[in-house]
Parts: structure tokens; C-alpha cells; sequence
């Protein structure tokens, strides 16, 4: 039944699509897709029932998590705009290729779609039964996948190993590591799922597909802009309120930064 759980994965990964012919092709999707398929098509009836039936229960995020975590990183891990998959390796000594987190960077994985970060935070994140706290394995971690959760320029890295079951969480200035002995079947599903979809890494940056400027550059994202519920910038106020009078810039705030 856990692994069947997650056979959404091996429906849902997504397919990479023709190179982009312009640049605006290159903003808008970066080259790739998102998972296109219902999260509720690996259910059988019967099981979409219950979901329905149980969906009031709201999973939460397990309080030794929250507490050994923190509220930022945890933000970015439930609020993400993308999560991007990355296959990993223990970084060899005279390493000079690209690295995450200290390791190296064996390919690219995909994109996916909200309804698999859900369902892996609730498996991974939200399941007692399925993380074992205080309880050490006498193994070494393997490093398979790093699931990068970005929220505006912001991200928190979970980095999957099997076999030594486990998943880690990085944050600037934390790290993480948590015994998922009890989800084996549910680390190895996930990791030999999303290795098929392994692609070779060409870093973003090289492409130019990197602009973490927070400007709208094409019609499409100009729109999605205007279609948000709430302001982009939180500290945003839809209320203006009447501006103080200015005052006088002195040191850091005269800098000419260029911008």
C-alpha cells in the first residue's frame, strides 16, 4: 500500500520539451514541463472515497520537524513555487564540477507539480510512522536525489538517501538529518522513479536562464502577476497609507548601487 501510494510518481514525471526558440520561450518555461497528470489518477475509486471522506483531517508537519527545523525553512518547503529534482553523488576529492550542498550534481530530474510535493511532505514530513526520532542507524548516508523547494529567491534543499533511509533538510546555517527507516519502500519508489527521468546537468546560469530579479518579462508573467489573490511583495499594503516626510540619506542609504 506505500508503495502503491506513490506510483503517482512514475504517472506524473514530466517530459522535457523541444528546445525554446526565443528567449521568451526560455522565461516562461525554462525548457520544461510540469507534471500534467491528476494526482487522483493512480487512486481507485474506492480510494478516492476515503480521501474525500478523510480530506477534513489535515495533516500537519510533525512538531519534531517544525521544532528541529524552523519556521523559515518549513515555509519554503510548503509554500514552494517550484521544487526542482536533482541526482546527486558523494563529491570525489579532485571534484571541479557543479555541486549542491557539498556534492556533486550527476543530473537534472525535473520539475514537479504541487500535488507531489504535497503528497511527499505528507509522507516524509506529516507521517509518524514513518520517521523514527532519536533513533540512530549505524549507516552512511548515500546521497541520491536533492529536492530543491524555491520560494522567491529563497530555498530549502531535502536530500533524499537510500539505501540508510533517511532524508535531510538544508537551510543556510542548518542541517537536518532524519532516520526514515520505517519509509524504505517510500525512499526507494521516489529515488528509482526520478533517476529514470535523469537528464544531463547544463548549469542555468550558462543558459541565461537564471534571473532571479523578481520582473516580469514576458505577456504571461505579467499576467499571472496581475491574477494574484494578495500583493507579490508581502509587505505590500493594497491600503496606501500617506507617506512621512523623507528624510535626509546618509552613508549605506546614498550608496549608488547601480540598480
Amino acid at each position: 500500500m506505500i508503495v502503491k501510494r506513490f506510483l503517482i510518481l512514475g504517472l506524473l514525471m514530466l517530459q522535457l520539451l523541444p528546445a525554446a526558440k526565443a528567449d521568451d520561450d526560455i522565461f516562461a518555461n525554462e525548457g520544461v514541463t510540469s507534471f500534467q497528470q491528476s494526482e487522483d489518477a493512480w487512486r481507485r475509486g474506492e480510494e478516492k472515497t476515503l480521501e474525500k471522506n478523510t480530506a477534513s483531517a489535515t495533516p500537519e508537519i510533525l512538531p519534531e520537524i517544525k521544532e528541529a527545523v524552523g519556521p523559515i525553512a518549513l515555509n519554503n518547503l510548503e509554500n514552494a513555487e517550484k521544487v526542482f529534482c536533482y541526482t546527486v553523488a558523494p563529491r570525489p576529492a579532485e571534484y571541479d564540477g557543479y555541486t549542491l550542498d557539498g556534492m556533486a550534481v550527476t543530473g537534472f530530474c525535473g520539475v514537479i507539480k504541487d500535488e507531489v510535493r504535497d503528497l511527499l511532505l505528507h509522507d516524509l514530513f506529516m507521517n509518524s510512522k514513518n520517521v523514527l526520532f532519536n533513533v540512530r542507524e549505524e549507516c552512511v548516508i548515500r546521497p541520491k536525489i536533492i529536492l530543491r523547494f524555491v520560494k522567491g529567491v529563497d530555498a530549502t534543499d531535502v536530500l533524499l538517501s537510500a539505501p540508510c533511509h533517511s532524508f535531510t533538510v538544508y537551510y543556510p546555517g542548518l542541517v537536518k538529518v532524519f532516520n526514515a527507516k520505517p519509509a524504505a519502500e517510500v525512499l526507494d519508489t521516489i529515488v528509482s522513479t526520478m533517476e529514470k527521468n535523469r537528464v544531463d546537468f547544463i548549469s542555468p546560469a550558462l543558459l541565461d536562464q537564471l534571473l532571479p530579479v523578481g520582473v516580469p518579462q514576458t505577456a504571461e508573467q505579467r499576467e499571472l502577476v496581475s491574477k494574484r489573490a494578495k500583493p507579490i511583495r508581502g509587505w505590500v499594503d493594497d491600503n496606501k497609507k500617506e507617506e512621512a516626510p523623507k528624510t535626509e540619506k546618509k552613508g549605506w542609504n546614498n550608496l549608488d548601487l547601480g540598480f
